[in-house]
């Protein structure tokens, strides 16, 4: 049956290490710097990271949106950009505000300094092609005679940013412009892509999700690729998760109350398509100094206890998104609480359960043995939330371990019932007596 010619190529492919294992975890600049990021404060934030966040994983930096954008000021765009490119179409760093990338050299002195911290680099991407290379109708680079406006498709067009249009991935030379744009971000040492504009129509723009897996592929590099925004359709769970390793299930997550409780729905939704190498992603945590040092986030203690507590028994992605070089005490202990972190790398059989209005319950599989509990409290007043430890197949007396207090509290009964605070949230190890 051809089982012996397909023998090695399989074995190849079972070693080919699996990207994103666990749930990945960094920093993006997004919430904090919104456009504006510089090389200096980018290389910065990177040192600080690295010194506070990197022994407790969050290994991944990533420059968002419009690095390429000399006039980039702030949350809005540009109605007519005027994008750094090279003569192939692809984006450069605009070398005013990175000026390690003049000369072609583009992100690879960064990244390299990266790497030299023991961390990934990663960028945000745009779909598309470039319409200033669309207007200057610049030739695709690994074709003869294809050209920008050959491939590009006007109609298709971002709602909320004008850098680009769509590629017609039908056309001659489609891939071949994809596959260049990742051969570059690969040569300058590109770990991790955001990429943006994609999961939202999902099946108008499922060819170029394709098409950027294929240029990943092709590149030689192991390249993560994250899609954006959401909200990523559910029924396309297993297209989404053989094309990227994360995918985000919302549109931009603030710190917002209302923003947080819708996320419960979205996750449970999500959780039975969790698995090694394919995260639903909530989105990233608006905690600390926010919006270009404007403000700090509007979310309460409880509450920002609450997001970190949901964001690891579910399992998403953790990536900071508030300026480290204003992170304070409370802030860093919500990001570094071994246990807390180890329920979101480690644990398995994530799952919701629905026993109470007003209350969320969800439990997994500790990896070292026993069960994790989280208790949420989405109402408005204090109030009770319990959860019937039988229905883990617990008999007897447990050993209650709360993991954001780092303390034992002792053997307990079956049933697991806390009184919570307002938008609150607990988080427990237990192991039969």
């Amino acid at each position: 049956m051809g089982g012996l010619a397909a023998g090695p190529r399989a074995t190849a492919a079972a070693k080919a290490p699996l990207l994103a294992p666990t749930p990945p975890m960094g920093w993006n600049s997004w919430n904090s710097f919104a456009t504006t990021i510089t090389e200096a404060q980018a290389l910065e934030t990177a040192a600080i990271q690295a010194r506070e966040l990197l022994p407790f994983g969050y290994d991944v930096f990533t420059i968002d949106i419009q690095w390429y954008e000399p006039e980039a000021s702030s949350y809005t765009y540009n109605a007519k950009p005027v994008p750094t490119l090279d003569g192939h179409g692809r984006l450069l760093p605009a070398p005013n505000r990175f000026p390690s990338a003049a000369n072609g050299k583009g992100f690879a002195p960064i990244a390299a300094k990266v790497h030299a911290l023991g961390m990934k680099f990663g960028v945000h991407l745009m779909r598309g092609i470039p319409r200033l290379a669309v207007e200057r109708n610049l030739p695709v680079l690994g074709t003869s005679g294809v050209r920008a406006a050959d491939i590009a498709d006007i109609t298709s067009i971002c709602p909320w940013n004008p850098d680009m249009y769509g590629v017609d991935m039908r056309k001659p030379g489609a891939q071949a412009y994809y596959n260049s744009v990742f051969a570059l971000l690969a040569s300058w040492g590109v770990d991790f892509v955001k990429m943006d504009d994609m999961s939202r129509p999902y099946d108008a723009h499922s060819p170029e999700i394709e098409a950027a897996a294929k240029a990943i592929h092709a590149s030689g590099r192991p390249i993560l690729l994250s899609l954006s925004p959401g909200e990523t359709p559910v029924p396309r769970a297993a297209h989404v998760a053989r094309h990227a390793q994360m995918w985000r299930i919302s549109d931009d997550f603030w710190d917002d109350w209302k923003m947080l409780e819708a996320q419960f729905t979205r996750l449970e939704n999500w959780s039975p398509h969790t698995r090694p190498g394919a995260w639903p992603d909530a989105d990233m945590l608006p905690l600390g100094r926010l919006a270009l040092g404007q403000r700090d986030t509007k979310f309460t203690p409880d509450e920002q206890r609450t997001l970190m507590t949901l964001w690891s028994i579910a399992r998403s992605p953790l990536i900071m998104g508030g300026d480290l070089r204003h992170l304070d005490a409370p802030t860093r202990a919500l990001l570094t609480n071994r246990e807390v972190l180890a329920v979101n790398q480690a644990s398995s059989e994530n799952r919701p359960w629905f026993v109470a209005d007003d209350r969320r319950v969800w439990t997994a599989r500790a990896a070292k043995g026993g069960h994790y509990v989280a208790l949420f409290n989405t109402g408005d007043k204090p109030g009770e939330a319990a959860f019937d430890l039988r229905l883990l197949g617990l008999s007897g007396k447990v050993q209650v371990r709360n993991l954001w207090e780092g303390k034992d509290e002792g053997p307990g009964p079956l049933r697991l019932a806390r009184t919570l605070p307002p938008h609150g949230a607990a988080l427990y190890r237990v192991i039969p007596a």
